[in-house]
């Protein structure tokens, strides 16, 4: 579950860059260059550690919990009207992944990787 939500934000960013990247306008062509490299390189980082997580790989639960505490400060940002229903949404889905990958079964599988790493 937390693998399919983390690749779910993935592609969240990957349309917020191409959005971006949609609505340059020459006036603030190096701002909206940087913010879609940003999205689009965040969502490889997150579709990567959700891969990996898929993949049953330790390091990546490290990188997506950093994640998901920065969007839990992001959904705070949002908590006023009207973007109030974009914070739970947020909340939500940070709450999910984390309470996923510290869920005890999430972590027995991930140590077991652990040990068998050489």
């Amino acid at each position: 579950m937390a693998a399919s939500l983390v690749a779910l934000e993935a592609f969240v960013l990957v349309a917020l860059g191409v959005l971006e990247l949609a609505n340059l306008r020459s006036i603030r062509l190096t701002m909206g260059l940087t913010t879609s490299a940003f999205f689009l390189v965040a969502a490889a980082g997150l579709a990567w550690c959700a891969w990996s997580l898929w993949k049953v790989r330790r390091w990546a639960r490290g990188p997506v919990v950093m994640a998901q505490l920065i969007q839990l400060g992001l959904a705070w940002n949002f908590r006023d009207q009207p973007t109030t229903l974009i914070a739970i949404g947020l909340a939500a889905a940070a709450l999910v992944v984390v309470a996923g990958l510290l869920h005890p079964a999430s972590t027995q599988v991930l140590e077991e990787d652990a040990r068998l790493d050489p």
